[in-house]
């Protein structure tokens, strides 16, 4: 069974940093899905954060995170990972990574919680 695990969250003021990591049970999922980052926060439903290729040549991001959010591929760890600067109240939420499965996103982490206060 694939399991997707994300660790990494925790509280931390505006303007701060964080670095979510996305590992997988197998580490064919990461070698040869795309992988993607999503997040949920309270009251709202779930939206798209950042995408990379297989191959991590292609990348790609909601305009709300461009130039703060950095995804990667750390083939040393085995993990996709999401560099969150500048982080802002709004980017609180629960953070979900999932890997894709031609046009679906067929495989899910549990989430980990990001939390932006002062």
């Amino acid at each position: 069974q694939v399991q997707l695990v994300e660790s990494g969250g925790g509280l931390v003021q505006p303007g701060g940093s964080l670095r979510l990591s996305c590992t997988a049970s197998s580490k064919f999922i990461l070698d040869y899905y795309h992988i993607g980052w999503f997040r949920q926060a309270p009251g709202k439903e779930r939206e798209f954060v950042a995408y990379i290729s297989s191959t991590g040549g292609v990348t790609y991001y909601t305009d709300s995170v461009k130039g703060r959010f950095t995804i990667s591929r750390n083939n040393a760890k085995n993990t996709v990972d999401l560099q969150m600067n500048s982080l802002k109240p709004e980017d609180t939420a629960v953070y979900y990574c999932a890997a894709k499965i031609g046009s679906e996103y067929r495989y899910w982490g549990q989430g980990t919680q990001v939390t932006v206060s002062s």
